[in-house]
Order: C-alpha cells, then sequence, then structure tokens
C-alpha cells in the first residue's frame, strides 16, 4: 500500500511584469521537482505575473498575459504527471481575486481564491482585490477560449474547495490565511485534510523568521498534517525584499528548509513524507477533541495518487533544527540581496555613495562590500547565471571576479565630499574604510560650488549669510548648512553618471542613500541633500543595529578601519571647526540620544503612541533616569521635530523595508505631511499630568 509522498516547495526570485523570466522559472522549478521525483509542487503567491505589479493589476494586460502564461504551462510536457500550483489574478463575475490554479496533465482542477487579504504596512491587497467570503462555496468559473483550447474544459470549480486524490487529501492557504486567527488549516484539518499547502509573498523583516516558522509549526501541532510553505525570494520591484525560506513541516517539526537569503533565482525544497505518521497523530489526537458537528469542505475528486505502490525503501525525511540568523547576519544578506537584484535589473554599472566616514555611510559601503562577498561565493559555487550578471554589470564577457574586494572596486565607488568645516579625521576614515572594501574611492572639495552658490546670491540680495559662530542668525546658520549637504546630493548625481565616462568606461552608477530610519522619523536631514539618492539600502534600519552590524563587520570580514568609525561622535560636519576639531553633533542637534530615539521612535510607530501615551509609558521606562519634566520636555520636543520635517517623508528615497519601524510616508506609514506643530491639546495634558505628579510625590 503506498503511503509516502514527495512533495516540493519553490521559492522563485520573481520580477513583476516579467512574464517570459517568470514562466521560465515556474517550468525550471517543477522540473526540478520532478527530478526529485515529487508529484505535487507549490510555487509563490502570484507567481505568473509577480507579486508587486501594484496597480498594475487594474489593467486588462496584466490577466490576459497571465493567462497566456498559464497556457504555456499546460502546453509544456515539463508539467505532466505533477500537481502543479501555480499564482496569478483572475476575474470571476467582474470581480478580481488573488488565485491558487491547481492542474494536472492539462486539465485545471480548481481555482482558489484568497480569503484574508493582507492590507496592512507593505500591502494594498484590498486595493486591488477582493476576498472570497463564501466559506466552503463553490461556483463554476468559465475559463477563457484559450484555456479551454488546451483542457477542453468548458468551466472549472472557483471557490474554497479542497483535492482529494486517491491517497490523501490536499487544501490551501494563502500567505495571509495563515497568519489570521481563524486560518482555513483549522477545519481543513478537521475535515481530514492531511496536507497543507501556503503560497506566500512574505517580506523580510529583522527578527522576523521565527514568527513564520512557530506559526507553521503551530499549526501541524495542533491539528498534525503535513504543511508545504513557499515563498517569494528577492525584489520584484519594490522596497520589500521576499527572503525565501521555503519549507515541509510534519506533526509540529520542520523536516525540509530553504535559504532564507540566496542569490539563486530558484530554489526546490523537497520532502517524502509518510501519511500513516500523520493519521497515527491524528488517531490519538482527534479521539477526545473531535468536534460534533465538523464543517465540511467541497472536494475534488482526482485519479492520481502522490504515492507509488512499492515505496516501503524510500526514506523518509527527519526533523530538523532551524538555523536562525542574527539581526547582524540578517542587516548583512538582506539588503545586499535586494541591492543585487536592484543593480542587476537596472541596467547600470554599479553603484556610487558619498561616504562621510561616518556609521550610516559606512553601514551603506559594508552591504556593498558584503554583497560582493555574496556574489564570488556565488560564482565560485558554480552558479552561471550570477556570472552572467556580473559580466554584463562590469561589461566584460570574460571577466572573473576572484576576490570580494576586486570585485568592488569594479562596481563600487565612493568619494568623500569635504569642506573647509570637515575634519581630517572624517576625511582619513572614510580613505581607510574605502581602502580595505577596495572600493574606487575619490576625494571631492565641495567649497569651490557652495561659494558659487552663495556668490549668486549676493549678487542678487547684496548679503552675505554668516554662521552663527561668526555672529549670523540661526536662519543663516541652517540656510548655509543646508547648502552644503544640497551641493554634495548634485555632485553625487554628475559623478554617478559621467565618473565611469571618464574613467573610458561604459554605463552609469546608482547612486546610495545612506540615511537612518532614525533620522528619518525626526527628520533630522536635508531635504534634497546627499541622503536623496536612487536606493537606500539602510533607511529600514536604526542607528543601534547600524552600529552592531558594523562590530559584526570587524569580525567577519575583517574591516578594522570600523573601530575608529564607530569610536567617533556622529556629526554632519555642517559647521565651522573649533582649532581644527569638530564641535557639532547629531546628538546634541537632535536634543536626545539615539538611544532615547529609537525608544521614541518605537512607541510612536509600533505602538501607535500620540504624545500624551508617549510620555506615559516613558515616566516609567526612563523613572531611574530622568524627571517627569525631562521625560515630557523630549516627548514635547520629538514630536515638534516629527511634525515640523514629516514633509521630508514625502521625498525620502526609497529604503529596503527592514522594520515595521518604518516612516516611509510612500508605502508604509500613512500619516499626513502637514501638522499643527504646536500639539496644543496633546501637550497640555502631558503638563497637566506634570503638575499633579510633582505635587504629589505618590503619583510618580
Amino acid at each position: 500500500m503506498g503511503r509516502k509522498v514527495t512533495v516540493a516547495a519553490c521559492s522563485l526570485n520573481q520580477w513583476a511584469l516579467d512574464f517570459e523570466g517568470n514562466s521560465e522559472r515556474i517550468l525550471r522549478s517543477i522540473e526540478i521537482a520532478k527530478v526529485h521525483g515529487a508529484k505535487y509542487r507549490l510555487g509563490p503567491e502570484l507567481e505568473i505575473c509577480g507579486y508587486g505589479c501594484g496597480d498594475h493589476f487594474f489593467e486588462s494586460d496584466t490577466l490576459l498575459h497571465s493567462f497566456q502564461v498559464l497556457r504555456n504551462l499546460l502546453e509544456s510536457p515539463i508539467t505532466q504527471d505533477i500537481i502543479c500550483d501555480v499564482g496569478m489574478p483572475i476575474m470571476h463575475h467582474n470581480t478580481r481575486y488573488n488565485c491558487r490554479v491547481l492542474f494536472l496533465n492539462r486539465k485545471i482542477l480548481l481555482i482558489r481564491p484568497k480569503m484574508i487579504m493582507a492590507n496592512s504596512g507593505n500591502y494594498r491587497e484590498l486595493r486591488w482585490f477582493s476576498p472570497w467570503n463564501q466559506l466552503r462555496q463553490v461556483e463554476e468559473y468559465f475559463l477563457p477560449r484559450m484555456i479551454q483550447e488546451i483542457t477542453g474544459q468548458d468551466s472549472v470549480p472557483f471557490g474554497f474547495c479542497v483535492l482529494s486524490t486517491k491517497d490523501t487529501c490536499i487544501g490551501s492557504e494563502i500567505c495571509a490565511e495563515l497568519w489570521n486567527p481563524s486560518s482555513p488549516h483549522i477545519q481543513m484539518g478537521l475535515d481530514g485534510v492531511e496536507i497543507f499547502t501556503n503560497s506566500s509573498a512574505s517580506h523580510h523583516e529583522l527578527r522576523k523568521a521565527d514568527q513564520r516558522i512557530n506559526l507553521i509549526k503551530s499549526a501541524t501541532t495542533k491539528s498534525g498534517g503535513i504543511y508545504l510553505y513557499a515563498n517569494q525570494r528577492g525584489c520584484d520591484g519594490d522596497r520589500v525584499y521576499y527572503d525565501g525560506c521555503s519549507m515541509v513541516a510534519i506533526n509540529g517539526d520542520i523536516v525540509a528548509q530553504g535559504a532564507q537569503f540566496s542569490l539563486n533565482d530558484l530554489e526546490v525544497t523537497t520532502a517524502t513524507l509518510d501519511l500513516e505518521d500523520v493519521r497515527s497523530y491524528r488517531g490519538e489526537l482527534y479521539q477526545s477533541h473531535m468536534p460534533s458537528e465538523p464543517r465540511l469542505c467541497h472536494r475534488i475528486k482526482v485519479d492520481f495518487s502522490l504515492s507509488s505502490g512499492d515505496d516501503v525503501y524510500l526514506p523518509t525525511q527527519q526533523p530538523i533544527k532551524w538555523h536562525f540568523h542574527t539581526p547582524e547576519e540578517e542587516i548583512s544578506l538582506g539588503p545586499a540581496c535586494w541591492l543585487w537584484d536592484y543593480l542587476r535589473r537596472s541596467g547600470q554599472a554599479g553603484f556610487l555613495l558619498p561616504l562621510s566616514g561616518g556609521v550610516d555611510s559606512s553601514s551603506t559601503a559594508c552591504i556593498v562590500h558584503s554583497m560582493c562577498v555574496l556574489l564570488c561565493q556565488a560564482v565560485e559555487d558554480g552558479n552561471s547565471s550570477v556570472l552572467e550578471d556580473v559580466r554584463r554589470v562590469v561589461g566584460d564577457d570574460s571577466y572573473l571576479p576572484q576576490q570580494p574586494k576586486e570585485l568592488c572596486g569594479r562596481i563600487f565607488t565612493t568619494c568623500y565630499m569635504g569642506s573647509e568645516n570637515s575634519s581630517e579625521d572624517t576625511c582619513s576614515r572614510a580613505r581607510d574604510l574605502a581602502r580595505q572594501i577596495g572600493s574606487t574611492h575619490m576625494n571631492i572639495n565641495i567649497d569651490m560650488a557652495v561659494k558659487g552658490i552663495l556668490g549668486i546670491f549676493s549678487v542678487v540680495t547684496g548679503r552675505w549669510p554668516q554662521f552663527r559662530v561668526n555672529g549670523g542668525s540661526l536662519r543663516e546658520n541652517l540656510a548655509l548648512q543646508n547648502v552644503q549637504a544640497r551641493v554634495r546630493m548634485v555632485l553625487a548625481y554628475l559623478f554617478a553618471q559621467l565618473s565611469l565616462w571618464a574613467r573610458g568606461k561604459p554605463g552609469g552608477l546608482l547612486v546610495l542613500g545612506s540615511s537612518n530610519v532614525d533620522e528619518s522619523l525626526t527628520g533630522y536631514f536635508t531635504k534634497y541633500d546627499c541622503s536623496s539618492a536612487d536606493i537606500n539600502p539602510i533607511g529600514g534600519i536604526s542607528k543601534t543595529d547600524l552600529k552592531s552590524f558594523l562590530l559584526y563587520c570587524i569580525e567577519k570580514f575583517q574591516l578594522t578601519a570600523l573601530r575608529h568609525i564607530l569610536a567617533a561622535p556622529p556629526t554632519a560636519e555642517l559647521e565651522p571647526l573649533t582649532d581644527g576639531q569638530v564641535s557639532q553633533t547629531d546628538e546634541a542637534d537632535m536634543g536626545m540620544t539615539y538611544s532615547e530615539l529609537s525608544v521614541i521612535g518605537r512607541l510612536r510607530k509600533i505602538s501607535k503612541c500620540g504624545p500624551f501615551s508617549m510620555f506615559c509609558k516613558l515616566i516609567h521606562m526612563w523613572k531611574d533616569a530622568l524627571s517627569p519634566t525631562e521625560v515630557a520636555q523630549k516627548v514635547k520636543h520629538f514630536f515638534r521635530m516629527y511634525s515640523v520635517n514629516r514633509h521630508k517623508m514625502t521625498t525620502v528615497t526609497p529604503s529596503y523595508h527592514a522594520d515595521s519601524y518604518s516612516p516611509d510616508d510612500n508605502r508604509y506609514d500613512i500619516r499626513p505631511f502637514l501638522y499643527n506643530t504646536r500639539w496644543t491639546w496633546q501637550f497640555r495634558c502631558i503638563d497637566k499630568q506634570v503638575t499633579q505628579m510633582t505635587t504629589d510625590p505618590l503619583k510618580q
């Protein structure tokens, strides 16, 4: 009696609207799954068109081309004798759904629409799709003519239903449905479904992977069963990075694990498992916990077996321990993979980074270096597609990267943009780091450009602004700082476009930004300064995490220059030096330390705190260090900075989404950018509470 089944969960690096490439990767994954003996192949969410199509889902072309790809998949001999489970958008009764299409041997078995939409944070599924609200209901879907010609079917089942093969029963979940308190796998398991599948487009966030693994382990611990999880990989055209982690679990144990970060365009994770292990597990579990009236799922009978008749000697997968990356490793790997996807798909020849010698720009440089390490390792491992992409980027068909440092010199340009307000220390720190990672490094003095712009202003107005230390006003002081910062942005783009031309090489460079999430939240940067770039790999990462990341890089990559960078106080170096030394520091300018800002920022973003509720939390969190009056001052100062500078978020550089702390106005943090910066009602509530606490010690 056949009872052992081999199944496959695939991570694919799909690209929005890349129907040609997406189709090829789907077919290759099916082919690999069959080589490993799999009879069921599961792919990631919306894999045919790409998950990140956004408002392209409104276009009829997206639906048309998705069906054209489906037709090619149905026709291909590669898809024969294996149940294929692919994702695409489908219009049913003039309503658009996010669907799974399951087919076998040129016949569509069923179309399963998503029931629970992801509609918070980075996700806007309800903008493009409707949820299927008819639980355990199935309708008739009439196929397009191009599909009818292949399958010979006029219509197929559409709705919440499961597959019943000769040897088992299979039910689908789609991404967010797993995270819901009433996940479909609960009722499906009670109704005898033995194999659960989940096609997902779940993005990477620092410290998030364990949530995913725990949910899947919990799902099969509670009800028994086999769980296949397939997730998208890579940057499909937006700020998020899908981090793979495809896996297979049985009865609460993970038995097969895919990579979380990888440069491979596809990965197929297979496992051979014994259905009798599920039945034995459930036999005892359900004996006393089976509901009196289980809600039945509509079954689609399939004349097909996932198991073979003679599988006694077929070995099955055993439980494994999942390896979790540290946050420092995640910063090293996730943004690096995202940068590589962006570079190879952009058609550009490398990156340019204004390297100041501080923590932020040095972190960006280290991420590029990590990317070069990954590329060299992939080439050494025989990854021909990575080698092909590297050769195309550097413009040399015979190039073979040998060392990360040497590759870095070909695709990464750094520049220190100094002025009369810059110190020799920051210049040397930038130079030393560039030397250790191998980037092509330039020193650019911006004084001439700054004086030229101020000269134009002086000719028009007859006035020459002065720094505060020279008797100028606060307005003059800030304007003089901003001119320097904005000149750096203009020069960064000039050198990005023409530095390779000046060296007699083809192509242009992508400008990298290096503003961290804390500075973005408070607006502690100049609008359209050198934080304005093409992309920013650290825009979703806090200063605290970046410092830990640089400590990791010292040990991992032997970048000893980072020790001096970490030891130096963060500074913008936009005001005159005092006796040749820096007198301006970031924390003094912001009115709080980065560690304090990190706490405040998370309360604002993640805990959704307004001024008063933040004050109420911080008086307890900081009671050993600050009085209620001092806490109130910091809260008020933060909210003034936050609201005054919120408009900067409308122009923030697209950043790698690494944390739910992100203040990205364009996608993640949908709050206004015009505020009443006095916060009169809110601050009055804080003042009243401070007064009560200072007059009544028992309330402190």
